[in-house]
This record gives C-alpha cells, structure tokens and sequence, in this order.
C-alpha cells in the first residue's frame, strides 16, 4: 500500500468513530470555550500582581485542550489493540512502518488544524473580552508566534500521546502515564511562567513558554519547543521500536 492509500485509511478511521471524532473537536470546545469565559468573567489580572502576561492569559483553557488531544491520539493508536483490531490494520498495511508513520501524519495533522482554530478563537476573542487596556493585538510582541505555537504545541502532545500508547498498548494505561506527566506534575511544581529548575525541562512547561510574551529563564520560546520535540521523538521512537519489535 502506497503512502497516499494509508493516509486516506488512517483518516477514515478518524471520521469514522465516534469517540476520535469526539475527543479531536473537544479540542477547541474545551481550550476556547474555558479561555473566553475566564478572559470574559475576570477581564484583568488579580489586583497587585506584577507579572500579568496577556497572551498567556489567553491561553487560560489549555489545560483542558491538551488533555482532549492526549485522549485523541492515545485513543488513536491504542484503541488499535482492543479485540486485536491491529492485525486488521497490519494486513491492509503490512508495512509497520508506513503504519505507524501513516498515523503519526493523520493524527498529527488533524491536531494541528483544531488546534490552530482553537489558538486563534481563544487569542482573539480574549483578548477583546480582556477589560479595556489590558488587551492586545495580534500584530504585538509575541502574539502571532503564541497562537502558531499553540497550535505546534497540541499536534507535538498528540503525537507524544501516540508513541506512549504504541508502547504501553492500552487506553487507561497510557493516560494513567501520560496525565500526571502533563499535568498534574505541572501543577505540583508551579505554575509555567514561574522559570527555574529541572522542572522546566518537562515535556508541558518547556513546550507553552511559547505562550509568553516576553519569556525569561534558561529556555525561550523556540528553544522550549525544541525540549518538547525531543520528548516528542523519544516517546515516538519507543513506539516505532515496540510496534516493529512485538507481535501483533
């Protein structure tokens, strides 16, 4: 099967169950639907405070954004295992690599569409909900590379969802894996804009300093997202090596 084929295969699957179809538009729901309702009931940042970031402040639902994405593609790959539907695939498919490379594409890709409309609707409509002088424009420091590294930010936690659940094979697994790696540890340690440490250097927290407009600490905007790539690549390399290595 050429790649082309694959494509068009991976994708039918997308559009074709219910919960991938559920978990990718909870994307957007979720991520701009908390952010426009946090930017519209508080408008400004809590009285006293001297490190208010509007961009971020946008941002404010992605939390819940991410989470839907990991569920997309664990869901994605791992949804593959369940009554051995993997070996359906891989005989359409018998090229494990193009498979795999095949689903990485489609998965990644469908985030990166969603998630690009949901950074544009949370930037945009938060900042005009923001009370007068606190909003920004697009055209501002730091505002265009938040809303296209939003979106990069979604795919690339989509796809490290992916090689975890190629390697663990199993939908609870996974997550019980993946939400305390992204989240929860997130929280325990501090919030994103608080810089320092080896706790900058997780997968989340390096990957949304793109989110600040004005960066400081060890890693800036572009070089967290390499961080998160590298974690992206280890994650989906391991899956690559499991699904090569494994029987079916």
């Amino acid at each position: 099967m050429s790649f082309p084929a694959a494509l068009h295969t991976e994708w039918i699957k997308i559009r074709s169950l219910r919960s991938l179809v559920g978990s990718l538009l909870a994307v957007p729901l979720a991520m701009a639907g908390l952010s426009l309702l946090i930017c519209g009931t508080l408008g400004r940042p809590v009285p006293d405070s001297t490190d208010f970031d509007p961009v971020l402040f946008s941002y404010y639902g992605l939390s819940f954004g991410q989470l839907a994405a990991i569920v997309f593609g664990v869901i994605a790959m791992a949804g593959e295992y369940k009554n051995a539907g993997i070996r359906i695939s891989l005989a359409a498919v018998p090229n494990r690599t193009l498979f795999y490379a095949a689903k990485l594409a489609v998965v990644g890709g469908a985030v990166l569409v969603v998630g690009l409309v949901a950074s544009l609707i949370s930037f945009l409509g938060g900042q005009a909900l923001m009370d007068r002088g606190f909003g920004i424009g697009i055209a501002d420091p730091g505002a265009l590379r938040a809303v296209i590294g939003c979106a990069l930010y979604l795919a690339l936690i989509s796809l490290l969802a992916v090689g975890v659940a190629a390697v663990l094979r199993s939908v609870t697994g996974s997550l019980s894996v993946l939400v305390p790696l992204v989240l929860i540890i997130s929280f325990v340690v501090g919030d994103v804009s608080q810089g320092g440490g080896a706790a900058d250097f997780l997968p989340d927290r390096a990957g949304q300093r793109i989110l600040l407009q004005h960066p400081s600490g060890a890693l800036g905007p572009w070089s967290g997202m390499a961080v998160l790539v590298a974690w992206t690549a280890l994650a989906v390399g391991a899956g690559w090596w499991a699904l090569r290595r494994r029987d079916a």
